[in-house]
């Protein structure tokens, strides 16, 4: 039961904070980088899977530990390196194999991945924290 509180907990700061970026701030800066890349209208379903399973990965890779160790830094540590590694894998395998993808975007996505699950996992630690507590 603690582990679905964490997972709630994570899912509802990571999408909070997601859409902010996604829909106000991020969307110009893709589009102008890679317009000819990006559909109309995003694959929800693909989306979807995504956000499911890497907020699994925060979970166990990030929440957990802190939970365990009864730290938020371990949380924000931790996140921040599962989001760096998992953005870096996307962004650099991006630019390796495709024409259209710029070291600028891979840059600011890398950054934008490891501060989003670096504080998605910090507070989604402290809301689950609250809801059992500790």
């Amino acid at each position: 039961m603690d582990y679905l509180i964490a997972y709630i907990a994570t899912a509802v700061v990571f999408f909070a904070i997601d859409f902010v970026w996604l829909a106000k701030v991020a969307k110009s800066f893709y589009w102008s980088r890679l317009g000819g890349l990006l559909r109309d209208k995003p694959n929800l379903a693909a989306a979807s899977g995504f956000y499911a399973v890497y907020l699994i990965g925060i979970v166990i890779f990030a929440v957990v530990p802190a939970l365990q160790a009864q730290s938020w830094t371990t949380a924000l540590v931790y996140g921040a390196l599962f989001g760096f590694f998992a953005y870096a894998t996307y962004d650099m395998t991006n630019l390796a194999t495709l024409k259209g993808w710029s070291v600028s975007v891979a840059v600011v996505d890398i950054a934008w991945g490891t501060a989003l699950t670096g504080a998605s996992a910090t507070f989604g630690y402290l809301l689950t924290q609250l809801v059992l507590g500790g």
